[in-house]
């Protein structure tokens, strides 16, 4: 599954507005929600093609209208990747230019960072050399600092909430299968309780799905207990042509993200006998393993010795 295609860009397509009042209150209520909205992507594409900077993808971009009656263009982006990349606010920069500098567009710039690492909060590019100044600031979002305000989420009916707890759950049990699968089905338990529609129930339980991956006993344990959840609530389920496909896609999403990561971290190319290696694997557990070996290694050597261990 690409980026592009990630439940978490299709949750923030489906809630901007809830998107925006858990995460950038302040933005959502400078905007004029009476007025329809515009996605961009179009425009977003061209800019990144034009960019030519490879696999670096922006989320969405979208017209929003003001309550002073002014067109704004938001640049929406959710670092999902797991692990902090060194020029991840140049990056941002180069988006937000980039766009500024082809529609002629004022664009407000937003991030939230999904990895783990409590010390990595970029939120501005900026440099100063002779006299000529640069200075670039973005509002973030970290979601791990949602942890420890859990009450808060439960007692909301924003979908992000939801989201969020998903999340904070994923970031709680990454070694710990057996908690990741009871908090699960507390939640998608939850999903179906809250009364939601028919759309937004299969909706969040497709991001709450892929964020909380389980070993495939686990899963298969999960699926049977999501199967007695929609029959108590005489709901709908997703089938399992539909689930196969969301594993496979699972299974290279994560192939991919693990050699990017070894890219980036290492700062070298991946040979072409490692990344088949890599993306001939099956085993998602195993590939979660590596992923984790990626940021222990300190050289592509010592990980392919450690990968056969």
């Amino acid at each position: 599954m690409s980026e592009q295609d990630s439940p978490w860009k299709e949750a923030l397509e489906r809630y901007l507005p809830s998107f925006l009042a858990l995460y950038f209150p302040t933005v959502h209520a400078a905007i004029d929600w009476t007025r329809n909205y515009e996605w961009l992507n179009t425009e977003l594409r061209q800019v990144v093609r034009d960019a030519e900077m490879g696999k670096r993808l922006a989320d969405v971009l979208v017209k929003v209208w003001r309550k002073d009656g002014q067109e704004s263009w938001l640049l929406i982006h959710i670092e999902v990747q797991g692990w902090p990349e060194q020029d991840f606010a140049q990056r941002l920069f180069v988006y937000h230019y980039r766009i500024f500098d082809r529609y002629n567009r004022q664009v407000v710039t937003l991030a939230v960072l999904a990895d783990d690492r409590p010390n990595w909060r970029p939120d501005r590019y900026a440099y100063d050399l002779w006299g000529c100044r640069l200075d670039f600031q973005f509002p973030t979002v970290k979601l791990m600092d949602f942890a420890g305000r859990e009450a808060v989420l439960e007692a909301s009916d924003n979908p992000f909430a939801l989201v969020t707890r998903a999340h904070l759950a994923t970031l709680q049990t990454r070694h710990d299968p057996a908690s990741r699968h009871q908090g699960k089905v507390r939640l998608i338990r939850e999903l179906y309780e809250r009364g939601m529609s028919r759309d937004d129930v299969l909706q969040l339980f497709r991001i709450i799905d892929w964020m909380m991956d389980l070993p495939t006993a686990l899963e298969q344990l999960f699926r049977q207990e999501a199967e007695q959840i929609e029959q108590e609530r005489t709901m709908p389920y997703v089938t399992s042509v539909e689930r196969l496909a969301k594993e496979e896609g699972r299974i290279e999403e994560r192939a991919a993200m693990l050699i990017r990561a070894l890219e980036r971290r290492l700062k070298i190319s991946v040979s072409e006998d490692l990344a088949s290696r890599i993306r001939g694997t099956t085993d998602l557990a195993l590939l979660e393993r590596w992923f984790d070996l990626a940021f222990e290694v300190a050289s592509l050597e010592e990980f392919q010795q450690r990968m056969q261990s």
